[in-house]
C-alpha cells in the first residue's frame, strides 16, 4: 500500500471502531480485516498499530480538532495525529490528501485552515486539562486521583503505552526451558518474568498462536498480572476450586495446570457460549480435570454446592480500567452509567460465590480494575455483612502461593495492587478472604444471573 493508502485504510478502520462503540475495538479490527485480504500483513500492522496510538491520544487529538473549530471525525482525528504526532507539514498533508487511488479525498479549506493551525505544534499544549493531557474522559479523573494519589499522571502515562506479549508456560506439558527452546527455533525470543513464577515475557512484539509452541498447548497468552491472580488461588492436587467467573478459562486453565490435573475445578460464567468458547482451549492444554457449569441454569446445583470448595476465585466483571494499554477504546466507551451498574452485580456475584467456600476454605476476589469502589470498597462492604470471613493479607500468602520475589509495596496493604507503571503488568487487583465459620443461612441461596462485559482472555492487540 501507499503511504497515503495506508492513511485512508486507518480512517475507514477508526470510523468504524467509533461508529460500533458496543463492541471492542479488537473485534472491529477483526472483522474490518478479513473483509479486506487485498491488504497484506505489514500493511495491517501498520494501519492496526495507528489506529490504536490514536485511540491512546484520542483525547488530546480530540482536543485539538476541537480548538481549531473542525468537525470531529475519523478523518480529523487522524490527519491531527499526523500533523501532531507524525510531524508533516501541511503540504505533506496534501500531497497524501490528493483524492488519488485508495488515497484520501483532497483536503477541504476548513480542513487546510485547522490544520495550519496545528503545523508546528506538538500533542501536548499548556492550555490542556489534566484530564485531556492524560486522555481519559473528566468524569474518570476524580476515581484515577483517588486510586493513585499524587502519582495519578504517572500511573495513567504507563496505561498508554502498548503492552508487551506475556505467556504462561503450560506445566502440564513443558518446562519453562523447553518452551524457550522451542520459541527460539520459531525465531522468538523470550525472557523470564520477574514475578509469575511459570511466566515468559517476548523481548519484541510478535504473533504466536500460528507457532507450534501454541497450537500444541505448551503456552497461553496471559498478563503477568493475571497469572498473578491465578496463582494466588494457591489451588493444589486433589482440591475442589471453583473459578466463579470464568470466562473464555484462561485463569482456569492456569489453576488446572498448578493442580497437576488432580482434582476438581469447575468454570462457571453467567453466559455458556464463553464456557464454549474454553473447550478447544482446554482440549489443547490437556487439561482433564475442569467441568464446565452455566450458572443461569444451575440455581439447585449451586445450592448442593454450599460450603463444599476449599478455593473459589471471584474474577468479577469490571470497567477494565486496568487494562487501558491493551484496550485503549476502553477509556472512550466507559460511561459512569456502566460503572453504576458494575457494582451490584460485583457485589451480588460475592455475595454468591461465597456460600461455596468451605469452612477454612478461601475466597479470592480480583478485577483488572484500579478504581477503588471496585475493589477495596467492594472487600470492605463484604466484610461488613459477612463476619465468617476475614481478610489476610497477599503478602502473608505470597511465598508459599507464588515463591518469587514480592511486588513493590505489596507489604503495605492487605491487597494485591499491581500497575504498568511499578510492575510492568496490567492494573490488577485482589483481595484474599477466609471463611472462619459454617456460611449464615441468612444468605441468599439464588446466585445472581448477572450478565456483564467479559475481560479478554487474548492479550494481542489485532493487526493480523
Amino acid at each position: 500500500m501507499t503511504p497515503g493508502a495506508r492513511v485512508a485504510a486507518t480512517i475507514e478502520l477508526l470510523d468504524e471502531i467509533v461508529s460500533q462503540s458496543d463492541r471492542p475495538a479488537d473485534l472491529v479490527a477483526n472483522a474490518f480485516f478479513r473483509t479486506r485480504r487485498f491488504i497484506g500483513s505489514g500493511d495491517r500492522r501498520a494501519v492496526a498499530d495507528r489506529v490504536w496510538g490514536i485511540l491512546r491520544r484520542y483525547g488530546q487529538l480530540s482536543w485539538w480538532v476541537d480548538r481549531t473549530r473542525a468537525v470531529r471525525s475519523a478523518r480529523a482525528i487522524v490527519a491531527a495525529d499526523l500533523m501532531l504526532v507524525e510531524g508533516h507539514a501541511l503540504h505533506d498533508m496534501q500531497a497524501l490528501f490528493d483524492g488519488g487511488r485508495y488515497r484520501p479525498s483532497p483536503l477541504e479549506e476548513v480542513e487546510t485552515r485547522a490544520l495550519r493551525q496545528m503545523e508546528g505544534h506538538s500533542l501536548s499544549h499548556p492550555e490542556q486539562p489534566d484530564w485531556v493531557r492524560l486522555n481519559v474522559q473528566e468524569w474518570t479523573a476524580p476515581h484515577l486521583r483517588e486510586a493513585y494519589g499524587e502519582a495519578w499522571g504517572r500511573e495513567i502515562a504507563a496505561l498508554e503505552m502498548p503492552a508487551p506479549v506475556d505467556l504462561r508456560v503450560n506445566r502440564l506439558k513443558a518446562t519453562i526451558e523447553d518452551v524457550r527452546r522451542a520459541l527460539h527455533r520459531e525465531g522468538i525470543e523470550t525472557e523470564p518474568m520477574r514475578y509469575a513464577p511459570h511466566g515468559l515475557r517476548l523481548k519484541r512484539r510478535l504473533s504466536v498462536v500460528a507457532g507450534e509452541a501454541f497450537q500444541t498447548g505448551l503456552v497461553e497468552i496471559q498478563d503477568e498480572g493475571s497469572q498473578l491472580v491465578a496463582a494466588l488461588v494457591d489451588a493444589r492436587p486433589g482440591a475442589q476450586v471453583a473459578d466463579y467467573c470464568a470466562g473464555a478459562g484462561g485463569k482456569t486453565l492456569a489453576i488446572a495446570a498448578g493442580m497437576n490435573n488432580k482434582g476438581r475445578v469447575v468454570a462457571m460464567d453467567v453466559l455458556e457460549t464463553r464456557l464454549d468458547r474454553s473447550a478447544q482451549r482446554l482440549r489443547r492444554a490437556g487439561a482433564h480435570n475442569v467441568e464446565r457449569r452455566a450458572l443461569g441454569e444451575n440455581a439447585k446445583w449451586l445450592k448442593r454446592q454450599k460450603a463444599s470448595f476449599d478455593r473459589v476465585l471471584v474474577d468479577a466483571p469490571c470497567t477494565g480500567t486496568g487494562t487501558w494499554r491493551r484496550n485503549p477504546d476502553g477509556r472512550w466507551t466507559l460511561s459512569p452509567e456502566d460503572l453504576a451498574e458494575l457494582l451490584p452485580k460485583q457485589a451480588g456475584i460475592l455475595d454468591a460465590a461465597a456460600r461455596l467456600v468451605k469452612p477454612g476454605g478461601r475466597l479470592i476476589y480480583a478485577t483488572c480494575s484500579v478504581l477503588p469502589d471496585e475493589n477495596e470498597r467492594q472487600i470492605e462492604a463484604f466484610l461488613e455483612h459477612h463476619p465468617d470471613f476475614v481478610l489476610v493479607p497477599v503478602a502473608d500468602l505470597w511465598p508459599e502461593a507464588v515463591g518469587t520475589e514480592p511486588p513493590a509495596g505489596l507489604a503495605q496493604s492487605p491487597y494485591l495492587r499491581l500497575s504498568p507503571l511499578r510492575h510492568g503488568t496490567d492494573g490488577f487487583f485482589a483481595a484474599i478472604l477466609v471463611r472462619q465459620s459454617p456460611p449464615s443461612d441468612l444468605v441468599s441461596d439464588e446466585a445472581p444471573a448477572a450478565e456483564a462485559p467479559e475481560a479478554a482472555e487474548v492479550e494481542e492487540e489485532p493487526a493480523a
